[in-house]
């Protein structure tokens, strides 16, 4: 399979521009959040099954019980998260760089498998891991392009477009990857 180009995902957002002021729902406390949220991980749904065209259209009734329903499902990956990096927290320096690796090499897929899924189960299934340490190189690569867009987003914010760009694209290359790597 053949991966995303970076000027791909640059231009993602903005292929649609009107989906862009979906960001707007951010401004109407926690009933625009849910909507927010569930708009964002069906993006990332998009993306693992490799679109990457345009912006899908926002539907706040099904976006709102998908935000929902995924944040009360993410609650166990919450806590067990927190209470990991707490515990390694505690410890010496040795613990603080697990818990960057933790944020780095095992969290992000986590994630992309518990959107994916949308199970709780998913969220701690731990053989989505495999393929990150069997493709380190193209993994990193993957980290060092959401970077590089995620900066140039939060450049673009002088002109308010980089905010739901950023917003809307966060996932793009690590989703690739998972699409890409993860059956």
């Amino acid at each position: 399979m053949k991966d995303l180009k970076f000027k791909d995902a640059f231009s993602y957002p903005f292929n649609r521009p009107a989906g862009l002021l979906n960001i707007l729902w951010i401004l109407l406390p926690i009933i625009g959040w849910f909507p927010l949220g569930g708009y964002g991980i069906r993006i990332t749904k998009e993306f693992m099954k490799g679109k990457f065209k345009k912006l899908p259209e926002f539907s706040f009734g099904s976006d709102f019980k998908l935000g929902l329903m995924m944040l009360i499902k993410a609650i166990p990956l919450i806590v067990v998260y927190y209470v990991v990096l707490e515990i390694l927290g505690k410890a010496s320096f040795a613990g603080r760089v697990v818990q960057v690796l933790i944020g780095i090499l095992i969290l992000p897929m986590l994630i992309m498998n518990f959107f994916n899924k949308e199970t709780v189960k998913s969220s701690f299934d731990l053989s989505v891991l495999e393929p990150v340490f069997n493709n380190l190189g193209d993994y990193f690569i993957a980290m060092l392009k959401s970077t590089a867009l995620g900066i140039i987003f939060l450049l673009m914010i002088i002109i308010l477009v980089g905010i739901p760009a950023g917003q809307f694209s966060k996932n793009i290359f690590i989703a690739d990857f998972y699409r890409r790597h993860i059956k």
